[in-house]
């Protein structure tokens, strides 16, 4: 049945008060952040982040660190929508700041980082090519650490296949990375509206047109994952309602490396780097002291309360 234009209209501007209402609630202003809010929260704090821009002529890349360079780098990249900013419990984090040179970076497309005369780019190798430059200077003096959350988990995972010398450890928590059981929830139909995008801040923009892209750059991911040859270690929570918690599964099936660790954690959710801190650091600081081949673990699930 094909709505009349006057229809179509009115379920457009319905749509578009629906986002409005959203973009008022706490989950929403949660993710517009500003300087002059980054500037407040940190006035009082003892230890602040530096920011800088990798630039040239095609990209400018973003990112927030904490800790001497001199220390193995913590490579942090954020989901979708997201920022830097995703990371600040583990940026002010004392135990973390002793042990890393912690970055946390900007995507594509989110706060200040660009891709030249392009809003949103949807491709995960490109979105790993971006980072390779910051790869590769926070793998100067040793491979990286590098923590993929949500959507970042298969931007992470193809950065690592980029340039697996310069990778310790890759950690991927909450990740969507099956492409059959991707979720589009009604409010990111609702973002493909024009009407609707003129509402939104960019970064829900961009992630909408991520989202959307998603599951045919998954697939195009899926036959390389058995060529990850680094230490993996992959967390997933039993009451995750973004990412499908059989995305575990997946990621066993087609990780073949010897060194990969599956953690299932039954009453998590998504935001495990929020709710599950002291283990995430746990583990991260395990990682860090490991010999760099070790090969002592196993391909089963390592079930977490």
């Amino acid at each position: 049945m094909h709505l009349p234009f006057s229809s179509k209209v009115s379920v457009v501007r319905s749509v578009a008060a629906v986002v409005l209402l959203l973009l008022c609630t706490g989950c929403f202003r949660n993710q517009l952040i500003t300087e002059r809010r980054v500037a407040r929260y940190y006035r009082n704090k003892p230890v602040k982040p530096v920011f800088q821009t990798i630039q040239n002529d095609s990209l400018t890349l973003h990112y927030a660190s904490v800790g001497s360079d001199t220390l193995p780098t913590l490579l942090l990249i954020h989901g979708a929508p997201g920022g830097w900013y995703g990371f600040v419990n583990m940026l002010e984090d004392s135990l973390l700041q002793r042990n890393f040179h912690i970055v946390a970076v900007d995507r594509l497309g989110y706060g200040k980082s660009r891709r030249k005369n392009q809003v949103a780019v949807t491709s995960i190798h490109t979105q790993a090519q971006s980072l390779l430059p910051l790869l590769q200077k926070a793998a100067a003096r040793q491979p990286a650490i590098v923590i993929g959350r949500s959507y970042g988990a298969a931007i992470a995972a193809q950065l690592t296949l980029l340039r697996p010398e310069s990778v310790r450890h890759l950690f991927m928590v909450s990740p969507p990375i099956d492409p059959d059981k991707e979720k589009i929830f009604w409010f990111a139909r609702a973002a493909r509206y024009r009407v609707v995008q003129w509402c939104l801040p960019r970064m829900f923009v961009v992630a909408t047109a991520e989202k959307f892209a998603h599951a045919a750059e998954l697939r195009e991911l899926k036959p390389r994952w058995e060529k990850l040859d680094v230490p993996v270690t992959v967390l997933q929570g039993g009451k995750d309602w973004i990412a499908d918690p059989l995305n575990l599964e997946f990621a066993k099936r087609h990780i073949k490396s010897k060194r990969a660790k599956f953690l299932f954690l039954p009453d998590a959710g998504h935001y495990i780097t929020e709710t599950h801190t002291k283990l995430v650091k746990e583990i991260i600081l395990e990682a860090v002291h490991a010999p760099v081949h070790v090969s002592s673990y196993s391909s089963g699930t390592e079930t977490v309360r």
